[in-house]
Order: structure tokens, then C-alpha cells, then sequence
């Protein structure tokens, strides 16, 4: 614990120092839902770290500026009892009506003029600070250029000293790659490092060495990765990718053995980005197999349909029968595969364009939800993708004991 003077500087901790502020319940709440909210955009595109914590009661929080996505970051990774507040430039962020309302609201920002007055703005928040709650400022003053730290300002310095708070230097790495400053997002791990609080009067060289450190440290632990995993994604991500899906489903749909969500499961994790293209192109593959499956049946010939059994076919004719076409819609929840359905509408004379349509509405959901469901773990794991090889070593083993089940529940 420590305290803290209204009138003076913060001072380390000596014996059992009074309890620490707590900043007000409901901006407690709205940090909680930021907080909540940037965990989420950050997880899908590419993770976030976090090493250390925010001391009890109100701070001013330091951080090296590279990249709008900083505030992001320390949002998603500062706590949200501190409720924090993001000084934001007045002359970019409150200049017009739309920024303002997005900074306000997903920012918790606050107006710091850069032209004359930014100090009184900075003073203006020392009874929040007071009141237990943490005010976030980049002293460079703008984002920084190559990864560069520029020279610190005084301001969060003396509003530090004025509120009787500590100084809490905090350095991130990842966001310049996540969204480079006049750059397009691109998915990369973002790592946020807390440092020590800083008591007393704290000069900009000593704030500024102390982010400096902490930035070095949060940078020099770089994303593990696999070969496996970075050439899989280099072939689904490629123009290859498509033409893989297509022809895996399509061939599933004929009597190729493994269903399209297996290939998902791999190339969405490995490249989450592709997953949506790729479901898509394996969709469309499985209703051109379809359609040539129920051709083939209705002209007599049956086609090899391996780990099925005759009373899932048995099953696809009765439902047939009673439903028409719309039976498919059973298919992607029963555990009867796609190509048994196909075959038996073509031996049943069921009209292609009707089966197109039932097929379509039924395996859609399932295809592209499989994708995505897969690309966002891909996402969430990001810091795990050394794993990728156990990845795919359970994700086989899981997939030959269900398929297993289900072919022996329908024996």
C-alpha cells in the first residue's frame, strides 16, 4: 500500500498507510465493458499480453506512442477498477463531432490541447486522480516514427505531482505492427508491460528511461511460431487455398471420406484471416458434388461411400420420402453424411434445383460457422501457434474417435 497527499507528492510506503481510493462504481462499469470489448478486438487480431499491474488508488500511467492502437491496448490491459481515462489530442480527437463521441465513449478520452493549454487540461483531471482512478498520457506528445521514443513532456509529471499520485511507466510493443501509423490493420500480438510506480517528483529523463526499459522488454520477446504452421498458411492464404477447399468438399460430396470441416479446422487456424473465402469455396464445393452426386444416382450408377452404413442410407431414404428435399436440413446435425443424402435424392428423382436450395440453406450454417469457429480459435491462440504440430496431433485423434462413434451409433 501507499498514500497519498492532496497537497504534496506521492511517497513510498511507510507502515500501514490509510485505504486507497476507489474510483466510482459506474465508471468502474464502463471500464469493465471497454475493457471488455478491446480484450475481444484485440484477441481476434492477433492476442494481447499483459505483464504487472496498476497500484492501488489513483496513478498516471506513462506509455512509449507508436500507433492509435496503443489506447486500445492499455484498455484491454490496465485494470479496470482504476477506471481510466486516455488523454487524446483536442485539435484530432474533439475537432468534430463523430471523433469526439468515439474517443468519449470507447476511450474513456479526454481533450489535451497541443497548442497552448494542455497543461490546465492535464490539471483539470487531479481530482479524479484523487478519487482512485488512473489517467493515462503519452508525454511524447504525438506517435513516434520506426519504433522510436521521443523526448518526454513535464505535463503528466506534474499532474502526478500536484494530485499526490505515482507515476506509472508502462511500455508496449506489437501495436506498431497491429496499426502502423498511416497503415492498414494487419493481425500481430500486442504486449503491454507494467512497470514499478515511480514516488516523488519524477523527471522526464527518469519516466522516460523507466518506458524506454520496459518497451525494450515487451519487444524483445517476439511471437513463437512453427514451419508447419506458417507454411499451411502460406498455401490456404495463397491462390492454391480456394481450388483445395472446392475440391475437398466436392470430392466429400461424391465419396471422398472426410468431411470439409476437418480441412477448415486446419487452415482456418492456421491462417484466421483466409476463413471466410475459404468456407465459402469449400461451401460451393460441396453443393457442386452434391448436385453432380444426385446426377449420378439418378442415372443408376452408385458411387464407393466408405465409413457410411446401411442404416444411414436407409435413414436418407425414409426421410426423403416423407419430406422431400427438405430433408437435407437434418443432414449437418445427424451425423449422416452430406453424399448418402445426395444419392438417395438422385434415386428418389428429386428435383436438383429444389435439393440445390435445401442443401444450400442447410450446409451453410454449418460450413462457414465450422470456419469461423476455427479462424477465431486460430486468433485467440495466436500466442500458441509453436503448437500448431499437437494442434493438428489432437485435432486428428479427436476427429477418428467421433467419426468412429458415429459411424458405430449408426451400425
Amino acid at each position: 500500500m501507499w498514500s497519498a497527499s492532496a497537497s504534496g507528492p506521492a511517497q513510498a510506503p511507510a507502515g500501514r498507510a490509510p485505504r486507497a481510493p476507489r474510483a466510482p462504481r459506474r465508471a468502474v462499469l464502463a471500464a469493465w465493458l471497454r475493457r471488455a470489448l478491446w480484450l475481444v478486438a484485440l484477441t481476434l487480431t492477433g492476442g494481447v499480453s499483459r505483464r504487472g499491474r496498476l497500484p492501488r488508488g489513483g496513478c498516471v500511467v506513462v506509455a512509449n506512442h507508436s500507433s492509435h492502437a496503443d489506447t486500445a491496448a492499455l484498455l484491454a490491459a490496465l485494470d479496470a477498477r482504476h477506471a481510466p481515462l486516455i488523454g487524446a489530442a483536442a485539435d484530432y480527437w474533439f475537432a468534430r463531432p463523430g471523433r469526439r463521441r468515439v474517443c468519449r465513449w470507447l476511450a474513456a478520452g479526454f481533450p489535451v490541447r497541443r497548442t497552448g493549454g494542455g497543461l490546465g487540461d492535464l490539471l483539470g483531471t487531479a481530482g479524479e486522480l484523487r478519487a482512485g482512478r488512473a489517467v493515462v498520457l503519452f508525454p511524447e506528445g504525438t506517435r513516434g516514427k520506426d519504433g522510436g521514443l521521443g523526448g518526454f513532456h513535464r505535463g503528466a509529471l506534474l499532474l502526478a505531482e500536484q494530485a499526490g499520485v505515482p507515476v506509472v511507466p508502462v511500455g508496449l510493443a506489437g501495436t506498431d505492427r497491429l496499426l502502423p501509423k498511416h497503415g492498414r490493420l494487419r493481425p500481430a500480438l500486442v504486449r503491454v508491460r507494467i512497470g514499478e510506480p515511480l514516488y516523488g517528483p519524477v523527471s522526464p529523463g527518469r519516466a522516460r528511461a523507466a518506458v524506454a526499459e520496459l518497451a525494450g522488454e515487451a519487444a524483445a520477446h517476439p511471437e513463437r511460431d512453427c514451419a508447419l504452421r506458417r507454411r499451411t498458411a502460406a498455401v490456404v492464404a495463397s491462390r492454391r487455398g480456394l481450388p483445395l477447399a472446392f475440391a475437398w468438399a466436392f470430392a466429400e460430396a461424391l465419396s471422398w471420406p472426410l468431411m470439409p470441416e476437418l480441412f477448415l479446422a486446419v487452415a482456418c487456424a492456421a491462417a484466421p484471416r483466409a476463413a471466410l473465402r475459404l468456407s465459402v469455396a469449400a461451401l460451393a464445393g460441396t453443393l457442386v458434388g452434391g448436385l453432380l452426386a444426385l446426377q449420378v444416382a439418378a442415372s443408376g450408377v452408385r458411387l464407393p461411400a466408405p465409413l457410411t452404413t446401411p442404416r444411414m442410407h436407409t435413414e436418407a431414404v425414409r426421410e426423403l420420402s416423407a419430406e422431400g428435399a427438405a430433408a437435407v436440413a437434418h443432414q449437418p446435425w445427424n451425423g449422416v453424411p452430406f453424399k448418402v443424402y445426395a444419392a438417395a435424392a438422385g434415386r428418389a428423382h428429386v428435383a436438383p434445383g429444389d435439393f440445390a436450395v435445401e442443401a444450400g440453406a442447410a450446409r451453410s450454417v454449418r460450413t462457414v460457422g465450422v470456419g469461423l469457429a476455427f479462424a477465431a480459435l486460430g486468433a485467440a491462440g495466436r500466442r500458441l501457434r509453436h503448437l500448431y504440430g499437437p494442434y493438428l496431433v489432437l485435432l486428428g485423434g479427436g476427429f477418428a474417435a467421433g467419426l468412429s462413434l458415429i459411424v458405430a451409433g449408426w451400425g
